[in-house]
């Protein structure tokens, strides 16, 4: 069974490296689904551009960490020379509630990239790498299908003896059944990525709602906006020191 299983891995793997050779070299033709083909590959084009803001809004995160850490620290010390300096307490009071509030907000913007970040990440990562896993099946399916669709074509020209046509019937039923396995990823894939789509649009309307309010009420100085931007859709802020993004370093 065994030795039947690696004999069939065998065949496969000639026929459908001599297909892509035959396709690469311009001497064999292939099967293009033109729709289907331009739906996949404007997928890679997005996830691409997908990852690069990603990237970015890991980034800004990063760099949002580092802001707090440095606004509470600089809190801290203006605090605590309000205490010890009569004459600047005032001073130093003030700037040190500034950088309280600067810390809240910060906080509050920082949960909001976090849940962006994550969001994004989900939709990458997961979701569109799952299609793109049926990509390559479906890619795979396609190859197979022209490589024993070649074989049989290449068959159909030679001599009718009684060993070629029982030839000819096996690579018959072969085709027959890659075809079947071609037409069924080829539908599925379609599925796929149409759902893909409505997802990919109902997730980005939601965060880059939630993107811009938060970062406009942030600059704005815009405390209560902030704040209705993460109770709007349902963020919880976790305590002090948790929205540590888990690539940063220590500080």
């Amino acid at each position: 069974e065994k030795f039947d299983i690696v004999k069939k891995w065998g065949i496969n793997t000639y026929k459908c490296t001599k297909q892509l050779l035959s396709e690469r070299f311009g001497r064999g033709s292939r099967t293009v689904d033109l729709e289907l083909e331009t739906q996949i590959e404007l997928l890679r084009e997005t996830k691409r551009k997908y990852e690069s803001v990603l990237q970015l809004a890991r980034a800004l995160t990063t760099h949002l960490y580092s802001l707090l850490h440095t606004q509470h620290a600089l809190g801290d010390a203006f605090a605590d020379l309000s205490q010890k300096s009569p004459e600047l307490q005032e001073e130093f009071g003030y700037n040190a509630e500034t950088q309280k509030l600067l810390c809240r907000n910060g906080e509050t913007l920082l949960g909001a990239v976090n849940f962006f970040v994550s969001s994004i990440n989900t939709l990458v990562n997961k979701t569109m790498e799952d299609t793109l896993m049926t990509v390559k099946q479906y890619e795979t399916a396609r190859l197979e299908y022209d490589a024993y669709r070649s074989d049989l074509e290449e068959l159909s020209l030679g001599p009718r003896d009684a060993s070629a046509v029982s030839r000819l019937e096996a690579a018959q039923s072969h085709f027959q059944s890659h075809r079947h396995k071609y037409e069924r990823l080829r539908g599925d894939l379609a599925v796929k990525l149409k759902f893909l789509q409505e997802n990919k649009v109902k997730v980005m309307h939601k965060q880059l709602l939630l993107f811009h309010n938060a970062i406009s009420g942030y600059f704005a100085g815009n405390q209560q906006q902030l704040e209705q931007s993460l109770q709007h859709f349902n963020i919880r802020l976790k305590p002090p020191g948790a929205d540590k993004p888990p690539w940063l370093g220590e500080q």
